[in-house]
C-alpha cells in the first residue's frame, strides 16, 4: 500500500503477520526485500510487520534532493500514523537502527521496544570501518560485478559467504526493486551527519543493542558504545557474525525482538 507522510514522502509498505505491531526500519541502499523470507517467517507468529522502502526506493516516492535521518525518522513515524499505529515496537538496522534512535527520541510516545542493530551514535570516524571503505571504492569504479561482490562480503561474515548459493541469492533479492545510485549518495551523507551521542541517555523505552563481531562496515566498538549510553540496554555482540546479521541468525534476530516487545 502507498502511504502519504506528513513529512512529503509517499511510501510503500507491507504489513505481514497478526499481533502486536512491529516496524522494520532497514538500512543504507536496502529495500524492504532485503529482510528476508527466513526472518519474516519468524517474526509474522508473534506480530503484525511493517516494511517499506525508503523514500526514493522501489515504489515510494521520488528523493526530491538531499535529506536527513531525522527527516527519515519523520518518515517511519508517517508510516506509523498511516497504519494507524499509536504506538509499535521498533527494529531498525545501520541506517535503519539511526533513523529508529532519532524516532523514539522525537517521539518516545509512539515506540513501545526499540532494537538497534548493526548501527551507531554517530559521530567523528563512527563509519570508518575497514568494509565501509571497500564499498565506497567499488562503488566508484562504476564496475556492477565488483560491487555486488563487495557488498555481499562487506555485509556478511567470510563463513557465511563461503556457503554455496548465497552470493546468488544475495544478487537475486539485492536487484528485486530498484535503488537509484543518487539516493545511496543522500543517504550516506545523512548518515555522515547523524550523531545522537548528547541524547541517548534520555531514551527511556525498552533498548536492545545487537552487533556483530565480524561486522566490517560498522565497527562492534560501536555497538559497544551504543548501548553504553542508553540507560539499561541490553547489549548482543554475536560472535562470528557479520553486519547483516539479520540474515545469517533469522530465528535469533526474531526471538532478540519478541524477547524485547516482552520487557515493554
Amino acid at each position: 500500500m502507498l502511504i502519504p507522510t506528513d513529512s512529503g514522502a509517499t511510501l510503500d509498505v507491507e504489513v505481514h503477520g497478526d499481533g502486536e505491531p512491529l516496524l522494520l526500519i532497514a538500512g543504507m541502499s536496502a529495500h524492504r526485500d532485503m529482510w528476508g523470507p527466513e526472518l519474516l517467517d519468524a517474526l509474522t507468529p508473534h506480530f503484525a510487520v511493517a516494511v517499506y522502502d525508503h523514500r526514493g526506493i522501489g515504489g515510494s516516492s521520488r528523493a526530491e534532493g538531499g535529506f536527513t535521518i531525522a527527516d527519515l525518522a519523520a518518515d517511519a513515524r508517517g508510516v506509523l500514523d498511516g497504519l494507524g499505529w499509536d504506538t509499535a515496537h521498533v527494529l531498525g538496522t545501520s541506517m535503519g537502527g539511526m533513523i529508529a534512535q532519532e524516532l523514539v527520541l522525537a517521539a518516545p510516545d509512539r515506540v513501545r521496544s526499540v532494537v538497534l542493530g548493526c548501527t551507531t551514535a554517530g559521530g567523528p570516524g563512527a563509519v570508518d570501518a575497514p568494509g565501509a571503505r571497500r564499498l565506497v571504492e567499488a562503488i566508484a569504479s562504476r564496475d556492477a560485478a565488483r560491487v555486488a561482490r563487495t557488498a555481499f562480503e562487506v555485509n556478511l561474515s567470510p563463513e557465511f559467504c563461503s556457503r554455496p548459493g548465497e552470493f546468488e541469492r544475495f544478487t537475486e533479492f539485492s536487484a528485486r526493486r530498484k535503488v537509484p545510485s543518487a539516493v545511496v549518495a543522500y543517504q550516506a551523507l545523512a548518515c555522515s551527519g547523524h550523531d545522537t551521542r548528547d541524547r541517548l541517555a534520555t531514551i527511556a523505552v525498552p533498548t536492545t543493542v545487537v552487533h556483530g563481531e565480524a561486522d566490517e562496515v560498522i565497527g562492534v566498538a560501536e555497538g559497544d558504545r551504543l548501548a553504553g549510553a542508553i540507560t539499561g540496554a541490553t547489549l548482543e555482540r554475536w560472535p562470528g557474525v557479520g553486519h547483516m546479521f539479520w540474515w545469517e541468525c533469522p530465528d535469533q534476530t526474531a526471538e532478540v525482538a519478541i524477547r524485547a516487545a516482552r520487557s515493554a
